[in-house]
């Protein structure tokens, strides 16, 4: 299996890339037998020039087209930003934008973040976890961040396992469900509506409320 890490830190050495480079290991770590994970590292900070020529000229450069290659052939991504202005970096976001509109469709993604206040925390779920359902990837349920003060503190390393772990699990079609659709909900069976749905009554709305109403 494929794991591709896109990292969007900018400083060397990086607490984005860090927190990419444990997640990777924990994914490795949690192969079953038999399925090793191959993991690339995508350096965003290393591309910025060829994605601002590719918005002004329409050509991606040798490494940015490469890069892209990568990441959309992966089996698998853990995406990590660094947190500006309450959200993903500009670098972060631009290099998604310039990859085709579908080709993350279906594809199981981990969403990280780093930054320098707990307080931050939320852009997992306000601003990197909408991208990529927009983008009509699977992201894994957990999202790690990291603030300076979780570096060493009781509490990341078991988000790193778990967010790893369900990374794994989708990568490798364990999941123990039917696997989760892009964007990352289970919707109901193609043709079902009302009546039994995998296992359970569907009540329509109107019908709940007629059972509240008192008697006549």
């Amino acid at each position: 299996m494929k794991l591709v890490v896109v990292s969007a830190g900018l400083s060397v050495p990086s607490s984005t890339r860090l927190l990419g480079d444990r997640l990777a290991v924990a994914a490795q770590r949690q192969a079953p037998a038999g399925a090793a994970v191959e993991v690339q590292v995508v350096e965003l900070r290393e591309l910025a020039v060829e994605i601002a020529h590719n918005f002004t000229n329409g050509f991606a450069g040798r490494a940015l087209s490469a890069a892209i290659d990568a990441v959309t052939e992966a089996d698998g991504l853990i995406v990590v930003t660094p947190v500006f202005s309450a959200s993903y970096s500009g670098l972060f976001k631009s290099f998604f934008d310039v990859i085709e509109p579908d080709a993350l469709a279906g594809k199981p993604v981990l969403v990280a973040a780093t930054g320098g206040t707990a307080r931050h925390s939320l852009v997992l779920e306000h601003a990197l976890r909408p991208l990529f359902a927009y983008l009509k990837a699977v992201v894994v349920p957990t999202g790690v961040y990291a603030a300076s003060e979780d570096w060493g503190a009781e509490g990341l390393d078991g988000r790193i396992e778990r967010a790893a772990g369900e990374l794994v699990r989708l990568m490798t079609g364990l999941s123990g469900s039917r696997p989760l659709p892009a964007g990352g909900s289970l919707a109901a069976p193609a043709g079902a509506s009302g009546g039994a749905s995998e296992g359970f009554e569907v009540v329509p709305f109107e019908q709940q409320l007629a059972a509240l109403r008192p008697a006549g």
